[in-house]
């Protein structure tokens, strides 16, 4: 038997061959994540007498070269969890911190737990670029957030609570809101109180109607009005309206490019078998859709339900001490956040419309009626959602492929 422990890092991973009792077959090597050193590394491997089983660390994306260049190459690979490598054969004090010593801990791994390991199967791309996607619309999500806030922050002073005027949701060809485009033309209050009311109705309508926004003459005397009872802590001037009007660019740059993301994040969940059964979830939108399949991706690939709930980190290890047995327990969170994240809202969305027909509505008001924390019965209503999303996409899923 040889085992491969590979070190893996950005670019280059540390590779060393060794068998039982610490006998080195290949003493550790340096190789790059090209095409031809990852043939090479390959070729060598195969060359090698006996079975031979590649083990490394989930190292985010940096492992994903070296994993698919050996799997195609018919070599056996089983990436682990980096966590399993941590608290594995940790018999000293002295702590070593090199990527050699870190490629031999991770070939004893293998060794100790040669018959356990499971085998890398490549995830398919089209599921590999919706979880990109998915990822890639939370972090524009954060900055839109932050851009956000920083804007009603500005606006606070020339034109004060302004935004609470408008509730009109963002528009679906460009992401754009409202109150956003109207402080990009009427950046301070005297934009408007300086006018008669004739004269800002009838450029409030222009506007509108040039933006694509629905115009109310009741909207136009309750902003009229409004605008005359500011009190602006920052006077009009050429200085303030650079400031907002590159706050607001900024807001709807970002706002443009998170919604490309999400027609084209949707689309590519449209196009996998579970979607329609994910999206008819009580509370799943077409956002949360698209993140849910996202982050579980192949619900196949998980032997059990319990498997996809410690996936989510949603689990409550036992803790037991001798004659202690403590029945309240924290989970484990050893899982995706971004899942963890997505399944919170769906929650939420429960709590807040109340549907008595759904059975994960009455899981979360039985709990609730028992007197559990609101996080306590969030957590077990994410859990109760995950062993029944199992159930449904997994029976919908065999069905599919079998007829």
């Amino acid at each position: 038997m040889n085992a491969v422990g590979i070190d893996v890092s950005k670019g280059k991973s540390m590779v060393i061959v060794m068998r039982p009792f610490g006998e080195i077959v290949v003493p550790p090597f340096e190789v790059t994540h090209s095409a031809c050193e990852l043939s090479k590394l390959a070729d060598l491997l195969k060359s090698l007498p006996g079975e031979t089983k590649v083990v490394m660390e989930c190292t985010g994306s940096y492992h994903i070269p070296v994993a698919n260049a050996l799997y195609y190459a018919g070599i056996f690979v089983s990436p682990v969890h980096s966590m399993l490598i941590h608290n594995f054969g940790n018999n000293t004090i002295r702590k070593v911190k090199t990527d050699k010593a870190d490629a031999v801990k991770i070939a004893n791994y293998a060794i100790q737990n040669w018959l356990d390991l499971k085998a890398y199967v490549p995830e398919e791309d089209i599921r590999k670029m919706l979880k990109a996607y998915s990822r890639q619309y939370n972090k524009y999500n954060k900055i839109k957030t932050s851009l956000k806030n920083n804007l009603i922050s500005i606006v606070d002073q020339s034109f004060p609570d302004v935004n609470k005027l408008f509730t009109s949701p963002a528009r679906e060809e460009d992401g754009h809101q409202k109150w956003v485009d109207f402080v990009q033309k009427f950046w301070h209050a005297e934009c408007i109180s300086s006018l008669s009311k004739s004269v800002f109705f009838d450029r409030y309508k222009r506007w509108c109607n040039r933006m694509g926004y629905c115009y109310r003459q009741s909207s136009a005397d309750k902003i009229y009005a409004f605008s005359k009872e500011c009190s602006c802590t920052i006077h009009k001037s050429e200085s303030t309206e650079l400031l907002v009007k590159q706050a607001t660019l900024q807001l709807n740059a970002v706002s443009e490019s998170q919604n490309i993301l999400f027609k084209e994040m949707h689309r590519i969940a449209q196009s996998l078998p579970e979607y329609p059964v994910v999206h008819n979830f009580f509370g799943v939108g077409d956002v949360l859709a698209s993140q849910i399949i996202a982050e579980i991706g192949d619900i196949r690939r998980f032997p059990k339900k319990t498997s996809l709930v410690c996936f989510a980190g949603l689990e409550s290890p036992p803790d037991q001490s001798g004659a202690v047995d403590r029945k309240s327990r924290e989970v484990s969170k050893k899982g995706s956040p971004h899942l963890r994240k997505a399944l919170f809202q769906v929650m939420d969305c429960l709590i807040k419309h109340a549907p008595v027909n759904e059975p994960i509505y009455r899981f979360l008001d039985k709990k609730r009626a028992e007197g559990k924390h609101y996080y306590c019965y969030m957590t077990a209503g994410s859990a109760k959602f995950l062993r029944i999303y199992y159930a449904r996409v997994k029976e919908y899923l065999d069905t599919y492929y079998q007829a």
